[in-house]
């Protein structure tokens, strides 16, 4: 049976990190919290409080439907 896979919506916000590479695996971290991350983009970043706001897909098995 093949599984059916969803995409999902998803903001978040992460702390700034000394160097690109750094706050990509962050993100990349957070957002594989809710599933495999497809695309994503730092929408705002909120230089007083550190943060960035981060926004994009992730891919994750469905539920099954029942009847």
């Amino acid at each position: 049976m093949d599984r059916q896979m969803t995409t999902h919506f998803i903001s978040a916000e992460v702390d700034l990190r000394d160097t690109a590479e750094e706050l990509h695996s962050a993100i990349e971290i957070e957002l594989q919290k809710h599933g495999e991350p497809l695309r994503w983009a730092v929408t705002d970043v909120d230089v007083d409080r550190q943060k960035a706001l981060v926004e994009g897909y992730v891919l994750v098995e469905a539920s099954p439907v029942t009847a």
